[in-house]
């Protein structure tokens, strides 16, 4: 019997709507998704380039902080609040994947309009070497 109570207990705990108290100062979800999104492309840009961060003194998360005026413990409450929520977390992150596709596409579509815009270069000139050059140059040649 005390199982079940306890089991019945468990359960409508775990439905609770929201398990996470929402943070003192939550920020708008645009805001947050607007966070992930620089914190994906920063990571990124750690994982592809490790030491450009460093040497320019770049920490990601003081970025954020500095940028959206927060500190660490407004970050972090509104990360968990948000992340509780399963589906509007997952929501958010397509907001971000959608963003970090259409910013490629325009880079990509820019980077190929200055490859088709930029002009060709003549192909190089090769000299044809025939017994007479070698005759006039032999004492360019060393053996």
């Amino acid at each position: 019997m005390k199982k079940i109570v306890f089991l019945l207990l468990l359960a409508s705990i775990s439905c609770n709507e929201s398990p996470v108290p929402k943070p003192d100062k939550l920020l708008d979800e645009d805001i947050m998704v607007d966070i992930l999104y620089d914190t994906a492309l920063l990571q990124a840009a750690e994982a592809y380039l490790p030491n450009r961060l460093t040497e320019n003194q770049i920490r990601i998360k003081n970025y954020i902080y500095l940028k959206y005026s927060i500190d660490s413990a407004t970050y972090y409450q509104n990360q968990l609040y948000y992340a509780s929520d399963f589906k509007k977390y997952k929501r958010m992150y397509k907001k971000v994947t959608e963003r970090i596709v259409e910013e490629k596409t325009e880079i990509d579509t820019l980077v190929a309009e200055e490859i088709r815009n930029k002009p060709e270069k003549p192909p190089l000139e090769r000299k044809k070497i025939t017994g007479n050059n070698l005759k006039d140059n032999k004492d360019t040649l060393s053996y």
